[in-house]
């Protein structure tokens, strides 16, 4: 084979020769197919929704990739397999939260009891083969970046036998959720209570809450979702400290129950009905699409000054109050001064019905101590001096949320030893979501602004991991060694979240997990800057020239030496006329192609 050669300085040589201050120099092709599935090691921090989606998309779009998910917890499903509290289930409707691939028809219920849901995660891992790269119980405790390898040096904890190890990689991912890391709160005396003591993220199904006195820490969804069923306990006496006010609206997906005709007042999902679903993909179809439709159809929800802000607050005061007629005390405490959607609005079942029980207490106020036995509360008053109420208990719930707004509990340690926890201070940042300067080759999954108000979380997800199997996937063929994205970039994409959330009601003065330094920031660090739709959209094609590359021909090398040697693939192992299968074939409209339903439905893009 003649070798070729290459331009140098822009001086174009003949006869495969280029030119530099008249001397010859040589380039050497490099003896691989384009395709270039050259060996990675990748790594990927945890196997809940979306790490089991990166362990299905890296190794069927990337061969060649060297894959392991390490999860902390015993099993697969992140925050579904870690919360086991009573009445724990899904609060938007089942069909809009699960893989847009593997769609269930046999949900039981409207809103997915926790466990279910915990089991289609584990059940969709193991049909598309995730779990072949998941290790459970291997805790990760620090990620270092070591620039002179370029690799990352990953600390690993096995937590049967307290081994540590240390794994090295090319790229590493993470993909722990926002909900991961308990947030308990600053109390002094917590750590003395003589009680029971359990986070509603670290439940003790084992504990016995018959003829106890339960305090329940805060009202966010967790606690709306516990205090019902903790109230119907045999003979449980129930006190609630709520610190702030919250909207409780109707359960998310009951518009679109009443536009289809179905039952709003049972969320439980028939045998017939299920079984209908699975032998009619038809009328399956349908009923997603109108969850996702209407789930969709409500981002105007979440700006200032709309109407259908105004008739949200309408439609959930005029809930809250019929629903709490016989306590206007409780009406008044709870009824938030800051619009709906400024926290996460809970729906809820049987919630408010729970805090008339004669068995149930609610103290609005703060907890300002505890001591062995009881807890000490300031109630929230008008007067000067508040009054201080002690509550005896047997043992206390906190349903005190995550930490939401920080870095990861251990170390991830990029470029010249900076800290990611550094990095985000005072508040996090990223560009679109993904990744961050000063990080080589750390993708992120559900990271800082990948949440949504209202759509699909988990359709975002699916277009994060497409977009980060993408990377990957150019850091391979074009032998790059490393990929991070432009600061500047960075700053673009910080500039516009904040320019984007001053218009809607997230900016409101309320504590929320959505929020900033632990919820009480002015910046919103946990929502996507604009609708479910949007994200989709701008995730869908990655714009490469906003991305900083190191290449592996170092930076006087040839940059298109990936080409390889002039063959491809698909002339050894694959479809030599693969060009022409039906699958890949587009063919236009005829007459006017321009008038293509596909792309009516959603515009083409680059």
């Amino acid at each position: 084979m003649a070798p070729a050669t290459t331009e140098t300085n822009g001086s174009n040589g003949t006869n495969g020769t280029s030119g530099t201050n008249g001397t010859a120099h040589e380039f050497v092709l490099k003896e691989a197919l384009i395709e270039n599935h050259r060996p990675l090691r990748v790594v990927v921090v945890g196997a809940g929704f979306s790490g089991i989606l990166a362990a299905i998309r890296i190794p069927e779009r990337i061969p060649g990739v060297d894959l392991t998910v390490y999860e902390q917890n015993e099993g697969v499903g992140g925050v579904w397999w870690a919360n086991k509290y009573p009445g724990v289930a899904c609060d938007i409707t089942s069909y809009s939260y699960q893989y847009s691939f593997e769609p269930n028809p046999d949900w039981s219920s409207l809103y997915a009891p926790g466990h279910e849901i915990q089991q289609y995660l584990e059940r969709t891992a193991t049909k598309y083969g995730a779990t072949r790269f998941i290790k459970t119980s291997h805790k990760v405790t620090a990620c270092t970046w070591d620039e002179s390898a370029k690799k990352w040096n990953i600390q690993v904890t096995k937590s049967a036998t307290g081994e540590n190890f240390t794994d090295v990689a090319d790229i590493l991912v993470t993909a722990r959720g926002q909900l991961n890391e308990p947030r308990w709160p600053d109390i002094p005396g917590l750590d003395k209570f003589q009680g029971k003591v359990m986070h509603s993220a670290e439940w003790d199904p084992s504990y016995d809450l018959r003829n106890k006195k339960i305090g329940i820490v805060g009202n966010g969804s967790s606690a709306i979702q516990i205090i019902p069923q903790i109230q119907k306990v045999e003979g449980a006496q129930v006190t609630c400290f709520m610190r702030s006010p919250t909207w409780v609206s109707f359960p998310f997906g009951e518009p679109a129950m009443m536009k289809m005709g179905l039952d709003v007042n049972n969320t439980e999902i028939t045998d017939a009905q299920r079984q209908e679903f699975a032998s009619n993909p038809e009328a399956y179809f349908a009923l997603r699409k109108g969850f996702e439709d209407d789930s969709n159809s409500i981002h105007d929800s979440t700006l200032k000054g709309t109407a259908m802000q105004a008739l949200g607050q309408q439609l959930f005061r005029s809930r809250m109050e019929s629903k709490l007629a016989s306590r206007p005390d409780l009406l008044e405490r709870l009824i938030p001064a800051f619009p709906p959607g400024c926290r996460r609005l809970t729906p809820e079942r049987g919630f408010l019905e729970a805090l008339l029980e004669p068995n149930v207490t609610t103290l609005f106020g703060s907890i300002t101590s505890i001591s062995p036995t009881s807890v000490s509360v300031s109630l929230a008053s008008s007067e000067p001096q508040p009054q201080q109420v002690q509550v005896d208990l047997d043992v206390l719930i906190l349903a005190t949320g995550f930490h939401t707004s920080c870095a990861p509990s251990f170390p991830i340690i990029g470029r010249n030893s900076t800290p990611l926890s550094t990095r985000w201070s005072p508040i996090p940042e990223s560009y679109l979501s993904l990744a961050v300067d000063q990080f080589p080759n750390l993708l992120m999954l559900f990271g800082p602004n990948s949440a949504i108000g209202f759509g699909s979380l988990t359709k975002i997800l699916e277009a994060e991991t497409d977009y980060i199997t993408a990377v990957i996937r150019k850091l391979q063929k074009e032998d790059y060694l490393t990929i991070e994205p432009n600061p500047k970039r960075v700053r673009d994409f910080t500039a516009y979240i904040g320019a984007y959330f001053q218009k809607t009601v997230y900016s409101e003065n309320c504590k929320s997990w959505y929020k900033s330094h632990g919820g009480r920031g002015d910046w919103v660090s946990g929502l996507w800057p604009g609708s479910t739709l949007h994200a989709l959209e701008a995730l869908r094609s990655p714009k490469w020239e906003d991305w900083v590359y190191e290449s592996v021909e170092g930076d006087n090398g040839n940059g298109l030496r990936w080409l390889g040697n002039g063959w491809s693939e698909t002339q050894t192992t694959g479809d030599m006329s693969w060009y022409i299968n039906p699958d890949e074939v587009e063919v236009p409209l005829a007459g006017k192609p321009e008038e293509n339903p596909r792309y009516k439905a959603r515009p083409w893009s680059y």
